[in-house]
């Protein structure tokens, strides 16, 4: 019995890990195919957050050595910003360069009409504030983000920044008025709630109707005093690069889209 038990572990271990492997690798396929469509010599590049921006910064780091690209990197985080810098990547910002060529990004789940949620690692206020000053967002993504309605594969809720003094008469409202949940978020490693990069903290809201007018919802949040940003990205990301499990890449752009971009 106790060797039936031990073997199913094992088993179950191994299984977990190759699933893990299959998503990096699929991770990868997106971000460098992304890298090399979108990155090009003289261009600023907006660097994003997250697992699959560090696979994007690896492609440019060796197109940099190999190429030699005259790219200048602004990050959207801590994480983005000592990422570029150790992989010794010119680093500027929105002060001396306001006008971004590409951001490129990652994102928690990706609808038919490429609205995504963001904000899964805390980062997405000046996630965004990188995307919208960006003449293209560009969003790479594994196969699991990968949905046609918002809520189908992302389950922990859309991330809205909160002022400390209002997170709970923010959760009350949006209860209240919107429906669903909305969790404070507690950090893992630490007693309390997560603080952003910002110093605010984080609602997720959970239970929201997938068949909203993600547009007219992401307004209507933003009329609540002390709710800074949202996770949503409505009408941003020009295309998006999902890593398959088959080794392939699929490319998409909006389903609503009036015109093809030139990816």
């Amino acid at each position: 019995m106790v060797n039936n038990l031990v073997h199913l572990y094992r088993q179950f271990g191994v299984t977990c890990r190759s699933i893990m492997a299959g998503l990096q690798e699929a991770k990868k396929l997106a971000a460098y195919k992304a890298v090399d469509d979108h990155v090009q010599d003289n261009l600023i590049v907006g660097v994003g957050s997250g697992s699959t921006a560090v696979l994007a910064v690896e492609r440019m780091m060796e197109r940099v050595r190999n190429e030699h690209l005259n790219i200048k990197c602004i990050p959207t985080s801590f994480q983005a910003r000592q990422l570029i810098i150790q992989s010794q990547l010119p680093l500027t910002n929105l002060e001396i360069n306001p006008e971004i060529d590409v951001t490129i990004d990652g994102a928690d789940e990706v609808d038919e009409n490429l609205t995504c949620i963001k904000g899964g690692g805390a980062c997405f206020l000046q996630e965004k504030i990188v995307a919208y000053n960006s003449k293209k967002l560009v969003i790479i993504a594994d196969y699991t983000k990968d949905s046609v309605k918002l809520g189908q594969q992302w389950k922990k809720g859309i991330p809205l920044e909160v002022d400390p003094m209002a997170y709970y008469t923010v959760k009350t409202k949006i209860e209240k008025t919107m429906g669903g949940e909305a969790e404070l978020r507690i950090g893992k490693m630490k007693a309390g709630p997560v603080i952003t990069d910002g110093g605010n903290f984080i609602l997720d809201w959970k239970d929201f109707n997938p068949e909203s007018n993600w547009e007219e919802v992401n307004m209507e949040l933003l009329k609540i005093p002390g709710l800074f940003e949202t996770g949503l990205f409505v009408d941003m990301a020009v295309v998006a690069y999902f890593g398959m499990s088959d080794g392939t890449v699929k490319v998409r752009t909006p389903k609503n889209a009036k015109d093809s971009c030139d990816c």
